[in-house]
């Protein structure tokens, strides 16, 4: 009989050991805030399970998303031996779908853990770990073996853990620090005390944590750099280990090709070099990205070791030329590939209600861009954050172009109103002031804009570097600039948006709320650009972060139509500007954002405050004032 029992319960008792610990978790999204329509998808089985990096694909990867063990201690306390609960990897601890809602704050240590399983077949090689973001001071021991330690809380950083793996489950420790609004560390909008323009802090991984299996020899990045006037495109592939060539082939791909499931086409072109030489490839009246054709190539690395192939990575690339161009009468415009294009888009902030920083699922990762694209948009201004790298994939495959924010280190002004040294609403060039951050800031900005410029230059839909914005933590604006240009020379260089002007960069760029008008042009010296106006509010009842305190740059409207008629008054408004030497427009906003209600859709995604044909066609219109 006890046979029996045992016989007939085995099938459940399979079950529970496949599903798992996280099958029996009490895991649900925290509070009772707005939330979108894709938070009903998340669970701990399927947080952010897409491939993480689009352009260098392997075929092995297993990703260590999902439930964590997780702790909050004193500063400088241990690791305690039990945890508090369970958080959702990755979503930061503050977010709602991270399962705890809890802030953390300066004066505290927020500890992960996490127990897995390396398959057998990896051993042969390397076994790399990969954090695609962590917000803002990590460090990391696998096994009790200390990894390293990453500060910045926007770019990715890898340990290979081969050296330090036992038998059976691995035992990951992640101790995390973040001191958000402290002069410091670029934070963007964090605040430890949101309100107003300021957003709910953002502490710990709040990007992808994944594991790969590579050769012992192997490709670790590349960086391609196309040419469209003469066809080539050139690539340097980085080698870890002793490898003994390196191939690179350009194949055919097509208007949004995907690396996720796209089949390459034809060869185009091949080339072959020892380990640290370039390599050009050329293509014969090459397919030219931009937003209207957004043509993407394959590529395909394949490195070499004793004359055989041991590392084969897939990507793609494209052929783009963001430069100054003058036009017809005489106006310095911002150029794509050759020819003048306006430039009008969103300030966008990519934050979410229920992920913060975190898109709850790639589809609403998507969705955005999708929407900007529907309403007559080509570009996207994205504001003082950088977005996990399939963002900006979708951008490349759907087709828009973006202004890339250095993430604010700073926001106050220590200048009183009335000091002429502020010189708040931008009088003149050359006025207002250096914010007085300490050389370690200094240091930080430097060290974390070129990562992020490191990380993000393959993506051919950025054709903007914005490393200052506002004047919020404005300093030494020219060799920041010289600097941004030491890191890239094949995009443009918007010095500081609606910040403290200077004569260096290509770009003078004004806000005004709410009308689109530049209170001062350059006088022919940069290209003239309008990067915020607008912020018309119209809160949406049943839609809203916090009851009370929402607001709009100029009050607030009492319905969708009353926006559209500001907006499109605004638009009106807008086109002499652009006649007349304006070369960009950028709208404040995508969508709401915590008790900031100017957006075009509710901060939830659920409402579309406006008529989406009619705003599309105002939209074009615009674009059309000098095309």
């Amino acid at each position: 009989m006890k046979k029996l029992l045992f016989y007939s319960l085995l099938p459940l008792l399979l079950l529970a050991m496949a599903c798992g610990g996280e099958e029996k978790s009490n895991w649900a999204p925290a509070g009772d805030r707005i939330r979108t329509v894709w938070a009903e998808e998340v669970s701990p089985s399927n947080a952010h399970p897409e491939y993480p990096r689009p352009q260098m694909v392997r075929s092995k990867w297993e990703s260590l998303n999902g439930l964590w063990d997780y702790s909050v201690t004193a500063l400088d306390a241990p690791q305690p031996a039990e945890p508090d609960g369970e958080i959702l990897v990755p979503f930061c601890i503050e977010s709602s779908l991270s399962g705890v809602g809890r802030n953390v704050g300066p004066d505290s240590t927020l500890w992960y853990k996490k127990e897995f399983k390396v398959p057998s077949s990896w051993k042969k090689g390397r076994v790399l770990l990969h954090f695609d973001a962590v917000d803002w001071k990590s460090e990391a021991w696998l096994n009790g073996h200390r990894l390293g330690e990453h500060t910045g809380g926007y770019t990715a950083f890898s340990y290979d853990i081969t050296d330090y793996l036992v038998s059976g489950r691995q035992s990951l420790v992640v101790k995390v620090t973040d001191g958000t609004n402290n002069d410091l560390q670029p934070r963007g909008k964090q605040v430890l005390k949101p309100g107003s323009i300021w957003y709910t802090p953002v502490t710990g991984i709040w990007q992808s944590v994944w594991m790969e299996p590579v050769a012992n020899v192997y490709a670790s990045s590349f960086k391609a750099v196309s040419d469209i006037d003469s066809g080539n495109i050139n690539v340097d592939v980085a080698i870890a280990g002793q490898a003994d060539k390196v191939t690179v082939r350009l194949l055919e791909g097509g208007e949004g090709y995907s690396t996720d499931d796209g089949k390459p086409g034809a060869l185009v072109a091949e080339a072959t070099a020892l380990p640290g030489e370039a390599l050009s490839l050329h293509a014969d009246a090459p397919e030219l990205w931009s937003p209207e054709h957004p043509y993407l190539y394959a590529l395909e690395i394949e490195v070499f070791k004793d004359g055989k192939p041991v590392d084969v990575v897939k990507g793609y690339t494209a052929f783009r030329k963001s430069s100054m161009v003058v036009d017809k009468d005489g106006y310095k415009r911002l150029g794509l590939n050759n020819e003048a294009y306006f430039q009008f888009g969103p300030l966008d902030q990519g934050w979410w209600p229920d992920g913060l920083y975190t898109a709850p699922t790639d589809e609403a990762l998507r969705f955005d861009i999708v929407k900007t694209k529907e309403w007559g948009w080509n570009m996207i201004r994205k504001h003082i954050k950088v977005e996990p790298a399939r963002w900006y994939y979708h951008c490349d495959r759907l087709g828009i172009a973006v202004w890339q924010d250095m993430p604010s280190i700073a926001a106050n002004f220590p200048v009183p109103k009335d000091d002429p040294r502020r010189q708040w609403g931008q009088k003149a060039y050359d006025t207002g002031f250096d914010y007085p951050l300490s050389e370690e800031a200094k240091a930080t900005y430097y060290k974390e804009w070129k990562e992020i410029m490191e990380q993000l230059y393959n993506y051919p839909c950025i054709v903007v570097w914005v490393p200052f914005n506002e004047g919020w933590g404005q300093f030494d604006t020219e060799k920041v600039v010289d600097f941004t240009y030491g890191i890239d020379r094949s995009r443009l260089v918007n010095s500081a948006s609606g910040g403290n002007s200077r004569h260096c960069g290509d770009i003078l760029d004004g806000h005004n709320y709410p009308r689109p008008i530049m209170k001062f042009r350059s006088g022919g010296e940069q290209i003239d650009v309008l990067g915020e106006y607008g912020g018309i509010g119209c809160a949406i009842e049943g839609h809203l972060w916090q009851e009370g305190n929402n607001w709009g740059y100029r009050g607030l409207c009492a319905d969708g139509a009353e926006v559209l008629e500001k907006y499109e008054g605004y638009a009106l408004e807008f086109i002499p500007e652009i006649k007349s030497g304006v070369s960009a427009g950028v709208y404040t906003q995508t969508t709401d954002v915590e008790g900031e209600v100017n957006g075009i859709m509710t901060y939830d995604r659920k409402v579309v405050k406006v008529d989406e044909e009619k705003f599309r066609a105002i939209n074009l219109k615009v674009r059309g004032a000098i095309e």
